[in-house]
């Protein structure tokens, strides 16, 4: 295929399988695509949680180990804790569930990161080292323990 440029009259060659580069600006919005479709799901998810309090019996399943065995999970109270954070209540988000609420701020933290990367034309690249994620997993642990222990009742949901 022979494409002549008009103002040039150079000739190029064009493969039909190398299709001609879209325009910059349609190059950048492709590239936030995914990070706007993943910042609508979750602001659609805040907006469910904050329109439909779990607080109030009957709207969302109860926590299975909970139910089964009396024992907070980790992520007990983490409807509660994104219901008040979507309120603008922070002190009661970090009471039903600290750790849900510094993974709000993360992920926010992340989000922002990527779409400014991805603006740039930069993959986003999350290689933690194994010692920070042991280290997560670690204090998620403590927390877990330490919530069901007697003196742990103020990091009850």
């Amino acid at each position: 295929m022979r494409d002549v440029d008009a103002d040039s009259r150079n000739i190029t060659h064009r493969t039909a399988a190398t299709p001609p580069t879209p325009p910059a600006g349609l190059r950048a919005a492709a590239r936030l695509a995914v990070p706007a479709g993943v910042l609508a799901a979750v602001a659609g998810a805040f907006a469910y949680v904050g329109a439909v309090d779990p607080n109030e019996p009957g709207h969302y399943p109860a926590c299975p180990l909970l139910r089964l065995t009396g024992l907070y999970c980790p992520g007990c109270g983490g409807l509660r804790s994104a219901h008040a954070f979507a309120h603008g209540d922070l002190t009661a988000a970090l009471q039903a569930n600290a750790p849900a609420v510094l993974g709000y701020v993360g992920f926010a933290v992340l989000w922002t990161v990527w779409v400014v990367r991805a603006a740039r034309g930069r993959p986003l690249r999350i290689d933690p080292a194994p010692r920070y994620v042991w280290a997560a997993g670690a204090l998620l642990l403590v927390f877990t323990i330490v919530r069901n222990l007697p003196f742990g009742g103020w990091l009850h949901p």
